[in-house]
């Protein structure tokens, strides 16, 4: 069979229960006339760009009032939406158009800035001014770390070394995982309460050690599927283990967790399990009776809070879906489609485990013995639907693999251009399937 022809069967063949069978883890501004334009150098942390300003007649009133306006777009000219602007006191948010606008009375330098991202300064022209900027997202290679891992002095050690010798620059630790254990002594007291609470890691020092080796550090909060908060609090159970997406103490509790970790120092927030359930739980939920908007709006609504709180703190937002969604046009009845949930992040990690694909998917008898091409066709499916500003940053798998296979399924995420996450559940990592960084950057080149 092509894989033409493979590409059409999945789509109408695919079983989610396929997908669950290994039991890993989830998972305008607009502008004056154009009178005149000059130039004004913008210092970038990932490259040099200059910014094309438009001036307008300047008028005289009491107190001066400038208007800035312009637009944020990333190397290949699309928008950056949810970028910030900020001159002085004065911060504004990019639109998903990539365009912003303010006013103030004592301008500055200008600071152009995203989560996640590099940033930008921009010197001050002394009239009203169009700008546009150039900011680059940073590219994150990232391992997980188990609870085991970042419990032990030298299994961590052992990680460090790991990053120390190959292109690795992120950690992906838990701070909340699956069951709703939080591994850490959180402040947050409802975790107490009700008994989750089992102290693996000091988390902030982690993160600290973490930081003086110049790695990014992510961490993941199992969001919805929580067995200890559905037994501590039935009104919000939704079925089994699952908590209801819609439940504002649910949303709360885990917004609190999120806030907490990224007073501690974690870089990036990521939701996973942010979704409603699949299997006997699905059944009995009513989810099905729920329309698609509405499933994907209540998780929308979740995220978006999640990302206008952790923004305001400094830290990125990202969240965790299944791999299928971002290959079929529906929500599969979880509430993940990735328009809607890329709307809401800076990142997008699809979970592409060929091991949990369908036989037949792409025509293949085994995509399991396929991890290049399985993972370079999830990517080219996710690549265009996301929303402007939201990077896609890809799990990839780290077990049931040799090291070839693994080193194939990352080419493919570096052959897209983007970052990679490797998922194996004890942090069993060899070094010998990871690149170094002159591997990477002679693929760049």
């Amino acid at each position: 069979m092509t894989r033409t022809i493979g590409r059409v069967i999945r789509r109408l063949v695919f079983s989610l229960a396929a997908v669950l069978a290994a039991g890993c883890s989830d998972d305008p501004g607009g502008a004056g006339d154009d009178i005149g334009d000059t130039t004004v150098p913008v210092t970038s942390q990932d490259t040099t760009t200059t910014t094309t300003v438009t001036t307008v007649p300047s008028t005289t009133i009491t107190v001066p009032t400038f208007h800035v306006t312009g637009r944020v777009v990333d190397p290949g000219g699309s928008p950056v939406a949810r970028a910030f602007v900020t001159m002085g006191e004065t911060r504004s948010v990019t639109g998903p158009d990539g365009w912003f606008s303010f006013q103030v009375t004592e301008p500055g330098s200008m600071e152009v800035s995203k989560p996640g991202w590099g940033s930008a300064e921009v010197a001050w022209a002394p009239e009203t001014v169009r700008y546009e900027a150039t900011i680059t997202p940073v590219t994150i290679r990232g391992v997980r770390v188990s609870a085991e891992s970042a419990q032990s002095d030298a299994a961590f050690d052992d990680l460090l070394e790991l990053a120390e010798s190959t292109a690795v620059n992120a950690l992906v630790f838990d701070t909340k995982q699956e069951g709703g254990k939080v591994l850490h002594d959180t402040s947050v007291q409802d975790a107490h309460d009700i008994g989750a609470v089992e102290v693996f890691y000091d988390a902030a020092a982690r993160v600290a050690q973490a930081h003086e080796r110049g790695l990014y550090t992510i961490t993941r909060i199992v969001t919805f599927e929580d067995a200890e908060r559905a037994d501590a609090f039935p009104d919000e159970k939704l079925a089994g283990p699952w908590l209801d997406p819609t439940s504002a103490t649910a949303r709360e509790y885990n917004l609190a967790l999120a806030e907490e970790a990224c007073e501690l120092g974690f870089d990036e927030i990521q939701f996973d399990y942010v979704r409603y359930p699949t299997g006997r739980a699905a059944e009995v939920s009513g989810q099905r009776d729920l329309t698609q908007e509405q499933r994907t709006s209540a998780i929308a609504a979740f995220l978006t809070e999640a990302r206008e709180r952790l923004h305001a703190k400094g830290c990125a937002v990202g969240a965790a879906v299944f791999g299928i969604v971002v290959s079929v046009p529906d929500d599969q009845g979880l509430g993940q489609r990735p328009e809607e949930v890329s709307a809401q992040v800076d990142t997008l990690s699809p979970m592409v485990y060929p091991s949990h694909y369908s036989n037949g998917w792409l025509g293949y008898d085994d995509p399991n013995d396929h991890p290049y091409d399985v993972t370079a066709d999830a990517i080219s499916d996710a690549t265009p639907r996301l929303a402007s500003g939201t990077t896609l940053r890809p799990y990839l798998q780290a077990f049931w693999w040799t090291n070839d296979q693994i080193r194939a399924s990352i080419q493919a995420a570096e052959d897209a251009g983007i970052g990679w996450l490797l998922w194996n559940i004890a942090s069993n990592f060899d070094v010998a399937a990871l690149p170094t960084d002159a591997e990477v950057e002679g693929s760049a080149s």
